[in-house]
């Protein structure tokens, strides 16, 4: 019984680890810098976020404070959502 115990518990333990890394995560801040070439924007600690190619960044301005949800893929911080804080 045992032995058909452990690996059970190592496999569940990997599943959480990989659903709690893939979690979006949300990021409060200003805007320092708006790319609309780029598709980012930049907050005021330096942290830029890439925006999807759908999003209407002309309801952005620079100074505003928003709420950014986003997940990090690679080196890139894609964002999934901005909300006017």
């Amino acid at each position: 019984m045992r032995s058909k115990l452990i690996p059970l518990v190592l496999v569940a333990s990997m599943s959480f680890g990989a659903v709690a890394f893939a979690a979006a995560s949300e990021t409060k801040g200003a805007i320092k810098a708006i790319d609309e070439k780029a598709m980012t924007v930049t907050l005021e600690d330096g942290t830029t976020y890439h925006l999807p190619a759908d999003f209407k960044l002309a309801e952005l301005k620079v100074g505003e404070k928003v709420v950014i949800s986003w997940e990090a893929m690679g080196k890139v911080n894609e964002a999934s959502a901005v909300k006017a804080e």
